[in-house]
């Protein structure tokens, strides 16, 4: 019992422990070389960023419970820190404001903003924080149904669109090929090859949407700075959300957190990225088909109307 004590500490959130998690409420950082470091480290290490990208897997508790440790960390020597959700599509914005203002209780903004099905376990706590500190949340995703659009149809069908729905989903999307297309392509395997490229498209649509949101809010509130929460595609590697962010933004100053079951030197990606050591998620699909949850906003929703 006392060694089991003992291990649950040395996993506390400013440990430099090297022992693996051995619960889902564990975490533990590493720097890009893959050395491990404080809570701390990280927060310095943004003093000269304005963007703070944090992957998630997005029912992970240790991910979550990091999100909300490295926010309050954050807002504590940086008091301008804004919040930044995938969680929230655009059309959200003015029903976020009114929670954050006051003006309507939990229950109307989980249902009239769409929260995600598990906003109370794993998203109460930032948006809590957040509003406590009197800071601004980003609504910055795209609506998941116009996205899902794009899944189907392809990039065309933002055309078909009436000029308010347009401008939910960012004014440019950059799907050539790339590593991070290959990438996804590899990640979707089982998917049929013809729907491949309007599902990339969708994953664009979203990390392009993101990226342009916070572009929009820095360069309006230019003494803010933004942590932003997305799915783990949409931040390792700096492919997804920083690469959009930066051709937006040249000037931005971006840090990423990547939630990771293996450490690894990651010295020479594009941007400094500290690595999150959790415990594997258990196995989700004994199909042999991928169905990671960083993908299943684009879906296979064919009962959508899309014309």
């Amino acid at each position: 019992m006392k060694k089991r004590i003992l291990t649950i500490l040395s996993w506390s959130c400013c440990s430099i422990s090297v022992a693996k998690p051995v619960t889902y409420f564990e975490y533990q950082l590493f720097s890009p070389a893959g050395t491990p470091v404080e809570l701390s480290t990280v927060v310095d290490a943004s003093a000269q960023s304005n963007t703070i990208l944090v992957g998630e897997w997005h029912s992970h508790s240790a991910v979550h419970r990091f999100q909300s440790d490295i926010y309050q960390a954050l807002l504590a020597h940086y008091p301008n820190t804004d919040l930044s959700m995938e969680q929230f599509s655009r059309p959200a914005q003015n029903t976020l404001n009114q929670y954050l203002n006051g003006e309507i209780g939990e229950r109307a903004l989980i249902a009239h903003a769409k929260a995600w099905p598990n906003y109370t376990s794993d998203y109460r706590a930032l948006v809590e924080q957040a509003k406590s500190a009197k800071r601004a949340i980003i609504a910055a995703n795209a609506p998941r149904e116009i996205v899902r659009c794009i899944g189907q149809k392809g990039v065309s069908y933002l055309e078909t669109l009436p000029p308010i729905d347009r401008s939910h989903v960012a004014q440019q999307l950059d799907t050539s090929d790339r590593a991070y297309k290959r990438q996804f392509f590899t990640a979707m395997q089982g998917m049929p090859q013809s729907r491949l490229e309007n599902f990339y498209a969708a994953q664009v649509a979203w990390d392009e949407t993101m990226a342009e949101s916070i572009a929009r809010h820095l360069k309006a509130n230019s003494n803010s700075r933004v942590m932003h929460i997305a799915g783990k595609f949409h931040i390792d590697n700096g492919d997804g959300i920083a690469y959009a962010l930066k051709a937006r933004a040249p000037r931005s100053r971006i840090i990423i957190i990547t939630p990771v079951t293996k450490v690894s030197d990651r010295s020479n990606a594009p941007f400094p990225e500290y690595q999150l050591l959790v415990l594997p998620l258990p196995v989700q699909t004994m199909s042999g088909v991928s169905d990671n949850a960083t993908y299943s906003h684009t879906g296979t929703h064919a009962q959508q109307q899309c014309d």
